[in-house]
C-alpha cells in the first residue's frame, strides 16, 4: 500500500481549480491587497460564494478590519496609558472581491456577525454605528487577549492587532 501517496495533491489541485476559495471562512484573518486598506489586516465576516445580483458578480466576502492600530505600548506606562493608547484603533467595513484578500493560517474567535448587519451598511450615517460597535469589539479584545479560550485563537488575536511590517 504504498501507492496511495499522492491523493492530498490531487485533491487540492482540484479544490484551487473548481474556483471555491475553501480557505476563507468567518473569522479567518485576511490581508488586503488592494485598495486604500492594502496591507492592513481584516477578519471575515461573511463569504459570498458565487456573487449575488448584478452588483458584485464575483465571489465575494464582507470583512471587517483595522484602518489604524492601536500605539504602542511599553511596559512603563500606565494602566490608562494603555488604554487610552487603545482606544486610536480605527475599524473599516468592507466587501471585497476573495481575489484581493489574502487569507492567513490565523482564525481569531470574535462573534462579528452580530455587530455587523448587511442592513445597516447600506446607508451611511448607519455604518457609522456598525464602525463604532466595532471599534468596542476590537478595543475590548485588544485589552483582553489575555482570556482568550484556546492557544491558536490567541496567536490570531495577537496577530490580528499587530501592524504588517513590510
Amino acid at each position: 500500500g504504498k501507492m496511495a501517496i499522492p491523493t492530498p495533491l490531487s485533491r487540492l489541485k482540484v479544490t484551487l481549480n473548481s474556483g471555491k476559495m475553501a480557505i476563507i471562512k468567518s473569522g479567518k484573518v485576511v490581508i488586503v491587497l488592494a485598495g486604500r486598506h492594502a496591507g492592513k489586516k481584516a477578519v471575515v465576516v461573511k463569504t459570498f460564494d458565487d456573487g449575488n445580483d448584478d452588483d458584485k458578480r464575483f465571489s465575494h466576502c464582507l470583512i471587517a478590519g483595522i484602518a489604524r492600530g492601536p500605539r504602542k505600548v511599553t511596559r512603563g506606562m500606565s494602566k490608562t496609558t494603555v488604554e487610552k493608547r487603545s482606544r486610536t484603533m480605527k475599524p473599516f467595513v468592507k466587501y471585497v472581491n476573495v481575489r484581493h484578500v489574502f487569507p492567513t493560517r490565523y482564525v481569531v474567535d470574535m462573534d462579528l456577525k452580530k455587530a455587523v448587519d448587511e442592513a445597516d451598511l447600506a446607508s451611511a450615517e448607519r455604518k457609522v454605528d456598525v464602525k463604532k460597535g466595532l471599534k468596542k469589539i476590537f478595543e475590548d479584545k485588544y485589552l483582553n487577549q489575555k482570556d482568550v479560550t484556546s492557544e491558536k485563537k490567541a496567536t490570531g488575536s495577537n496577530y490580528f492587532f499587530q501592524k504588517l511590517r513590510f
